[in-house]
């Protein structure tokens, strides 16, 4: 070999040693795939909510520190609706908490990326629904995993039982949070039913909760035995641990009010409201919405009607036909007995619902017999529980929002001014995502939701 050909072997291996070489790391090799899981998969919204439920992300990758690890949303479907900035991750532990700020109404599917070290990725899919922006939505939560909200009992350490009117289940829920519920009970085996009740109203008693159907046909006037339903449920503990167990039923109080207003004359047309061909939301229908006792008694409770007004036109009375001894009923073997019954002037409106406090303070959810539950007028009115005494409207419930007003949780001290109450609207009709699907149809029960709202009392 030349010299001049070594010397060029010699510079060529003095560039090469000189060009830099990435380093990696002893322990590369040794980190894994990172690993990521939502706690759901679907997760709804509102415009301009500021409650909205949250979705616990959980990561991890062996080797190395959770706290190293990165999570965000890398990807967004329709960015109208989020944009992957509109999605916040807190917190460095495995444990994440992501929530969303809705953009727009509709679907968009929500990419979230953990990145890990080494740069290691791995991905989920979050599918993600915003409703629209609602009125007071500052003091607004949702409750989810049923759209059908349509009775409520304050459970104690800020939770409440809500029923549905689509099924027999009552659920828990953290009354000041947006979200799933904590529990749920079926009570389809125990009632021995095979369709809904129809909760429509409830009230508790000690550790008696009464729940009851809405004794009317069904929407295509069919007559379903199932909706005749009275009954109750017991509770132990309060809060995130109370529980429920089955107590009582009692089905024949809708033939009890037929038989007592045909021996009084037809007054109020019970059984042509109730015959079978009658839709229940008519003005001259035949439907129970409210539930509360009667004041200082455990023993006699209001039955409050939706349908039929007194008299059955425009400008109407609400109808209470108090039974006397209605805590004897479920579980029992005797028929209800009647009171004198109480028609109230709600500006002809009806009774969505009824609910009082411990010093007989009274609240009346006030609405349309009809069923366009999205624009006719809803309001709260207080009410002392005595006939002699007039009803005085404290609200105008805003209406132009999805969902129709019909439960009142508690009743808070109507002495004092500046009270506030929280009220449930029942969603099931509403086309939440602008796709032409009612709430009550959703295939995803994360996507179904009810809404609850703090309001003011003047």
């Amino acid at each position: 070999m030349s010299r001049h050909r070594s010397l060029a072997l010699a510079s060529a291996v003095l560039v090469l040693a000189a060009v830099p070489v990435a380093a990696v790391p002893a322990s590369a090799a040794s980190y894994g795939t990172p690993t990521i899981s939502l706690s759901a998969s679907y997760l709804s919204g509102a415009v301009g909510a500021t409650g909205d439920p949250t979705v616990t992300v959980t990561v991890a990758q062996s080797g190395a520190d959770v706290s190293a690890l990165t999570v965000a949303a890398s990807a967004t479907s329709r960015s109208a609706v989020a944009q992957t900035g509109d999605v916040t991750v807190t917190g460095t532990t495995g444990s994440r908490t992501l929530k969303v700020a809705a953009r727009g109404v509709g679907y968009t599917n929500l990419t979230i990326k953990v990145t890990g070290l080494g740069g290691k990725t791995a991905t989920k899919t979050l599918y993600y629904a915003a409703s629209p922006a609602v009125q007071y939505s500052a003091d607004a939560r949702y409750l989810t995993g049923s759209s059908d909200a349509s009775a409520a009992v304050d459970a104690g350490g800020g939770y409440i039982v809500v029923a549905d009117d689509e099924s027999n289940v009552l659920r828990l829920y953290d009354r000041n949070t947006s979200g799933a519920p904590v529990k749920t009970w079926d009570f389809t085996s125990s009632l021995g039913v095979s369709k809904e009740v129809d909760i429509e109203g409830a009230t508790r008693v000690g550790n008696t909760i009464y729940w009851t159907g809405s004794l009317g046909n069904n929407k295509d006037g069919e007559i379903k035995a199932d909706r005749n339903t009275v009954f109750t449920t017991t509770v132990s503990g309060s809060g995130a641990s109370t529980q429920l167990t089955y107590g009582g039923k009692y089905k024949s109080l809708r033939e009890d009010l037929i038989a007592w207003d045909k021996a009084n004359g037809n007054r109020y047309g019970f059984a042509a409201g109730a015959a079978s061909g009658e839709v229940p939301k008519q003005i001259d229908g035949f439907n129970v919405e409210g539930l509360e006792f009667a004041p200082g008694s455990t023993t006699t409770a209001f039955v409050g009607f939706r349908a039929p007004l007194v008299p059955p036109a425009n400008g109407g009375k609400a109808l209470i036909v108090p039974v006397t001894n209605f805590n004897q009923l479920p579980g029992g073997s005797v028929h209800a007995t009647f009171g004198t019954p109480i028609t109230l002037d709600l500006g002809g409106l009806s009774i969505r619902d009824i609910r009082k406090n411990a010093a007989d303070q009274y609240l009346i959810v006030a609405g349309s017999w009809a069923a366009d539950d999205n624009s006719d007028p809803y309001a709260l009115y207080r009410w002392t529980g005595l006939a002699a005494d007039a009803p005085v409207k404290v609200k105008d419930l805003p209406t132009t929002d999805a969902g129709g007003w019909e439960a009142v949780v508690d009743v808070p001290d109507l002495s004092v001014s500046g009270a506030r109450v929280q009220v449930i609207t029942d969603d099931g009709s509403a086309d939440l995502y602008n796709d032409g699907t009612e709430a009550k149809d959703l295939t995803h029960a994360e996507w179904k939701k009810s809404r609850s709202t703090w309001f003011t009392l003047g």
